[in-house]
């Protein structure tokens, strides 16, 4: 009897064991379940991470490449800009040489006049238009005048032609403003 005696406590202590064995199998399952789920969280944060780093990455390489082209559009603005003024004096040799009556100069004057505004032309730069109605974004009011053969707000005399590179204002043009 002895030895069953010493049987059963054996098969108790390897009943206690196993339970403990699978207890810890279990505990340690249920660890490795909460570390799986954690990493699976921490994957999809770097993940929206990502994709967010690479949206906004993509919006400034956008934004760069807008003001590159920007740049490049506008690079001859400067240029353009102090190329009026050669426009200005040309004008006036022009009128002086009208005035003189020298038209052999005033011939020549014309045709370098329409050549560079010819060539302003082509690259983008024209004459602001000073018919109608003033526009503050195109002209510079400089006076009023009576004009009875115009409106009140209407331009009655252009003072000095100004000029637009593009869609931006070189010079904007110096206007008299019509007042009855």
């Amino acid at each position: 009897m002895q030895k069953d005696e010493n049987l059963e406590e054996k098969d108790t202590g390897t009943n206690l064991e196993q339970d403990a064995s699978t207890q810890e199998k279990v505990s340690e399952q249920e660890k490795a379940s909460e570390h799986i789920e954690a990493l699976k969280q921490k994957i999809k944060e770097l993940e929206e991470s990502n994709l967010r780093t690479h949206a906004d990455f993509e919006n400034v390489k956008k934004r760069l490449a807008r003001e590159k082209d920007s740049a490049l559009d506008y690079a001859y603005e400067a240029f353009a800009k102090d190329l009026l003024s050669v426009v200005d004096a040309l004008e006036r040799a022009l009128e002086s040489a009208n005035e003189a009556k020298q038209e052999s100069i005033a011939t020549g004057i014309s045709l370098t006049l329409d050549n560079l505004l010819k060539v302003l032309g082509k690259h983008g730069v024209s004459k602001i238009s000073c018919e109608g109605e003033f526009n503050p974004t195109l002209h510079d009011g400089i006076m009023h005048e009576v004009n009875e053969a115009k409106k009140d707000g209407e331009i009655s005399r252009v003072l000095q032609v100004g000029y637009i590179y593009k869609d931006r204002v070189l010079r904007p043009a110096m206007v008299s403003i019509t007042k009855n």
